[in-house]
């Protein structure tokens, strides 16, 4: 449980909520001004600032909307109940739901106790976070970062990370550095949310899913990390319980690429980051990566990053 030095200023009945209560429902153009459903940044954040956190509304039903900015939900206790993109979920103690700025959230009324804390987010603030992480990349990877900050996702994500120390330990040291203004406070909760993203995605056994494609999705994406190098579309959908075909539409419709392709990305990032951080040559790093025809992985290789695999490394190393 969040500590209560943090949480006992977040229990008592806010001016916000007390306006609510006397009216007994939200007024949505308080927050979207101009900007029809769409909730504004400049209602939370001050000129300049990238990231703040707000105090959930409690008691009242908050209208459907979508947001100018990643709102972050971080359930310190109790529970609260929300419609994101038409599905119910249930956020509970310890509990994340990372919402993109096109993804439509109502939020029902919930009790004194049941308290949250939103994080209000401007993209440019994860800038830091996507240079701490390099530039190994990988298609799991992608997924999570795509629906946590990409604008052309109307995506959420929904983290069951209750018993996940290291993750309560960085939420609640960002909620402490912005209620409490710690000086040089930027780059202190810009470092904190790229270890924070990190941890997540080395926890998506942790995520919930709310259909089965989501699900097959992720866990295909695992099967990637896990076995690029001598993995197979047959196999990942006999361990994923899929018809060969069904999952190989559903890739397409999900990702935009086939299966193929996702593996050859994971392939060449590998292969790349080899290349960057070690001294294995060039023909074992093909080997290294699945790659047993030499010519065909320097040929490929040199179509997605321009060079050849000895120029990557010197110009990277250069650096």
């Amino acid at each position: 449980m969040i500590n209560e030095k943090i949480l006992a200023p977040l229990r008592a009945i806010r001016e916000e909520e007390r306006a609510v209560l006397e009216s007994g429902k939200v007024d949505l153009s308080v927050y979207t001004g101009n900007r029809g459903r769409e909730v504004s940044p400049g209602y939370f954040l001050r000129s300049g600032k990238l990231i703040t956190v707000h105090p959930h509304m409690r008691f009242v039903r908050f209208p459907e909307h979508t947001h100018g900015y990643v709102e972050v939900v971080y359930m310190c206790s109790g529970k609260t109940t929300h419609i994101v993109n038409g599905k119910e979920i249930e956020l509970c103690e310890g509990e994340l739901l990372f919402l993109g700025q096109n993804a439509r959230q109502e939020i029902m009324p919930c009790g004194e106790d049941d308290i949250a804390v939103n994080f209000i987010i401007l993209p440019q603030f994860f800038d830091k976070s996507l240079e701490m992480m390099g530039e190994e990349e990988s298609p799991l990877r992608k997924f999570i970062i795509d629906a946590l900050i990409s604008p052309d996702h109307p995506s959420y994500l929904h983290f069951k990370v209750k018993d996940v120390l290291p993750v309560q330990n960085l939420v609640e040291n960002l909620i402490f550095t912005l209620i409490n203004n710690t000086p040089n406070k930027r780059n202190i909760n810009q470092t904190t949310m790229g270890l924070l993203i990190m941890q997540l995605i080395s926890c998506t056994d942790k995520l919930a899913h709310h259909s089965k494609e989501d699900e097959m999705i992720v866990r295909l994406f695992r099967y990637i990390e896990e076995n690029y190098k001598e993995g197979s579309l047959t196999e990942a959908a006999r361990l994923l319980h899929y018809d060969f075909y069904r999952i190989s539409h559903e890739i397409k419709n999900r990702t935009g690429k086939t299966y193929t392709e996702l593996v050859q990305d994971k392939r060449l990032s590998q292969a790349a980051y080899l290349l960057k951080n070690t001294n294995i040559s060039a023909e074992e790093i093909s080997e290294a990566v699945g790659y047993s025809n030499k010519s065909y992985f320097y040929r490929i290789f040199t179509e997605r990053f321009g060079t050849s695999p000895r120029k990557y490394r010197l110009n990277e190393r250069s650096k």
